[in-house]
């Protein structure tokens, strides 16, 4: 079976969802560096189709969630895992990885919005969440199914 990795942000979780709710103290002190700011990954919804989407993955590979969280900001950790326990499942969330260096997992495609923290080393293929060539999850799903 085949190892799929998917990013949370931007991917799984719409983290855009959350800036409206940033009050202005917050931005005067992050500035725009949201994921800095405590408690804002706690109430984010799922980008449109992603919860479907990776149960339709799950069944089909080796499914795992790549995710970094911001080091400056030690409630998001316990935020991320929350996330997935709540929207994907107890399973999941024992298939949560976070990490600054993507590239040292080994697998088949990671499913990953930017190109930080080694996405672009990552020695599998790319999906490139949000690009043209993968503008959303039907798109991403039509490609690995």
């Amino acid at each position: 079976m085949k190892r799929l990795y998917i990013d949370m942000d931007g991917t799984l979780v719409d983290f855009e969802a959350g800036i409206p709710s940033v009050t202005k103290e917050q931005k005067q002190q992050f500035g725009e560096e949201y994921d800095d700011i405590p408690g804002y990954f706690d109430d984010l919804p799922p980008v449109d189709g992603a919860i479907e989407a990776y149960h339709k993955l799950a069944a089909a590979f080796d499914t795992y969630i790549l995710s970094t969280a911001p080091w400056n900001n030690e409630t998001a950790w316990a935020a991320k895992n929350l996330w997935v326990r709540q929207h994907l499942s107890e399973v999941a969330r024992k298939r949560l990885i976070l990490s600054h260096h993507k590239h040292l997992v080994r697998g088949d495609f990671l499913i990953d919005d930017r190109l930080a923290h080694g996405v672009d080393k990552f020695e599998g293929e790319h999906i490139h969440f949000g690009s043209k060539r993968f503008p959303d999850w039907p798109s991403v799903l039509e490609y690995l199914l």
